[in-house]
């Protein structure tokens, strides 16, 4: 039974600690308009999409207002666009930017914020079909608002394919040109993953995967301030302690997206897929990941200590979680995207974090690298070798993780570029100099690791 103090709690949460639920994302399966037809295919892309989703953002709106309980984004996930292109009869960049284009118009009729699915899993090869679509997302991001693109470059299970990592890193460079005159903002609509999950809620990633049925409801919640102000309750306690009140803190925060994701599922008849207890941090003062971390003790994230710290944040968050819901999915963990944080703008401003220690980082958090500012002039190769990285951290520890990452055009180390919304701005960060080129040529498969021989 819930009691008054818990409900009391609850409101302090949401009106002092910046608590809400981050997303209600909708996926779509789009494999029944797949057509050999490029228009059939777009019409009954947009019939599907405006269809199934009509009442998606009306419903979050009903839900926030009669719960109390904030709602940020409203946005809809879709079968990796790759799919329904391998069907088209004579596959080109023109025909996979005009699908780019009916999921930006269908999104925008909805009224939700951002369209994740113009995706392609391409972990171990690639057809001749998801090579023209994968060359087809610099276009399609810079010609779209709301559309997001990511591609699986890897897996535990297959490896790293290092032909994709090649051409990810020219894509990131092209999409950041094309869209110059908004710093790269293309490159924010884009991550490059290993072991991407079907499910996973948050933009850029997500898109409606294989095993998944034909609509679901996934929600992904945040609350980076209630965890900060809970630990400030046990300021000077140990480890064990900290702990246990991020455990206890992350249940109450799933407890509600669940309630929010139960509720979205009955009003729109459609089934309740997950809760994604994501961390997920803002530039809002106090609602930073980077703040907990200096609460456990830390002068300022990228301390020696900071892997550590992230570490217990991430295990904690996850064991309070799971005990909340039986449907915990997606990432589910602390998120550290510099440019969305404001702890991580303040440390990496102040030199504090490199991209070396966030590389360190992302061994024991969701996720990766994410919205990484660098300087513009940095080689393609350069950025193949970063994903390649960041891959071979998810390869053989069998996790999830990413690179979204911005060369912003004409930027320098030192910079500060400006994105605004949720997205914040980021301090451009220093690379290394030195040369990846020979090895990002070499081309072919990284093996799968030996841990991945388990059946």
């Amino acid at each position: 039974m819930i009691n008054p103090f818990e409900i009391i709690e609850t409101i302090n949460m949401i009106d002092k600690e910046n608590l809400d639920v981050r997303t209600i994302t909708m996926g779509i399966s789009l494999m029944s308009c797949a057509d050999s037809d490029i228009d059939v295919m777009c019409s009954k892309i947009y019939d599907k999409i405006t269809t199934y989703a009509k009442d998606l953002v009306k419903t979050g709106e009903d839900i926030e207002a009669q719960f109390g309980i904030p709602i940020i984004n409203k946005r809809i996930s879709v079968t990796p666009v790759s799919h329904l292109v391998e069907v088209l009869k004579n596959p080109d960049i023109d025909s996979c930017v005009k699908i780019a284009k009916t999921l930006d118009r269908a999104a925008k009729a909805t009224g939700v914020n951002f369209i994740g699915g113009y995706s392609a899993l391409v972990h171990k090869g690639c057809t001749k079909a998801e090579r023209v679509f994968i060359e087809s997302i610099p276009r399609a991001l810079a010609s779209t608002d709301i559309v997001c693109s990511s591609v699986n470059i890897g897996s535990t299970k297959a490896g790293i394919n290092m032909d994709a990592v090649k051409q990810m890193g020219r894509i990131i460079k092209e999409a950041a040109e094309l869209t110059k005159d908004t710093n790269g903002f293309a490159c924010a609509k884009l991550v490059v993953f290993a072991n991407a999950v079907e499910d996973n809620p948050f933009m850029a990633g997500a898109f409606h995967g294989e095993g998944e049925g034909e609509c679901v409801i996934n929600v992904g919640v945040s609350g980076p301030g209630v965890v900060k102000c809970a630990l400030e309750k046990v300021a000077g306690e140990d480890f064990g302690v900290i702990a246990e009140t991020i455990k206890k803190t992350a249940f109450k925060i799933t407890r509600m997206g669940q309630l929010v994701a139960q509720e979205a599922s009955r009003r729109l008849n459609v089934p309740f897929g997950i809760v994604d207890l994501s961390l997920a941090p803002t530039p809002a003062v106090g609602d930073s990941v980077a703040y907990i971390l200096e609460e456990m003790g830390l002068e300022q994230c990228g301390a020696h200590g900071t892997t550590a710290a992230l570490a217990l944040l991430n295990d904690a968050v996850k064991k309070g979680g799971v005990m909340a819901s039986s449907y915990v999915g997606g990432l589910s963990g602390a998120f550290i995207p510099v440019s969305e944080d404001a702890g991580m703008i303040a440390a990496a401003s102040a030199g504090s974090l490199s991209i070396e220690k966030l590389e360190a980082m992302t061994c024991v958090c969701s996720v990766g690298l994410d919205m990484i500012v660098i300087p513009g002039d940095t080689p393609a190769s350069t950025i193949s070798a970063i994903i390649a990285d960041e891959a071979a951290i998810g390869m053989i520890n069998t996790k999830t993780t990413a690179v979204r990452i911005i060369p912003a055009p004409g930027a320098k180390v030192g910079d500060t570029i400006e994105f605004g919304g949720l997205l914040g701005s980021g301090p451009v960060m220093k690379v290394s100099s030195l040369s990846s080129e020979e090895f990002i040529e070499r081309g072919g498969r990284i093996p799968a690791p030996i841990n991945s021989l388990k059946n």
